[in-house]
């Protein structure tokens, strides 16, 4: 077990990453999207070729996603729905309404309104260069590794 910081052990085991998030107005990237023409090959690939960990694999809504882990990083999330090729950032931020709040009052602009991920709610925006980014608050927290919808 690796050890942590003297003021990070004394937090809730649910909260290990509560002060990175609290400290960058992004949180922390928690997730990135992959756009995927075909899901199974894709995962295949990953877990056979770069031998990453499978973590997950749901299907729901007509579409079929995937989490492998690659890296000691956020989860790459092989995505149906997404267009192919394509990556989308998705930060985990503590206070979703609060973070909001404040990045409209500095003059940012969601992309869409508030929608729903298997963890909770979530706003799509862009950078000024058209990059599309992702803001959601986790209040389901391991709700697909427990194996919600599992594809066999």
């Amino acid at each position: 077990m690796r050890s942590c910081p003297k003021e990070v052990t004394n937090l809730p085991p649910k909260s290990r990453v509560s002060v990175d998030i609290a400290k960058n107005p992004l949180g922390i990237l928690r997730f990135l999207y992959l756009g995927s023409s075909d899901v199974s090959k894709d995962l295949e690939y990953y877990t056979t070729i770069l031998k990453a960990k499978k973590i997950w694999d749901f299907t729901s809504i007509g579409t079929r996603v995937a989490a492998v882990q690659v890296c000691s990083g956020p989860l790459l999330l092989l995505a149906g729905h997404r267009p192919a090729p394509s990556v989308l950032p998705v930060f985990e931020v503590g206070n979703l309404k609060a973070s909001v709040k404040e990045f409209k009052s500095r003059g940012w602009q969601p992309d869409g309104g508030e929608f729903e991920i298997p963890n909770g709610p979530c706003y799509l925006f862009r950078d000024s260069s058209g990059n599309q980014m992702a803001l959601f608050q986790d209040v389901r927290p391991r709700l697909l590794e427990s194996g919600f919808r599992q594809t066999r």
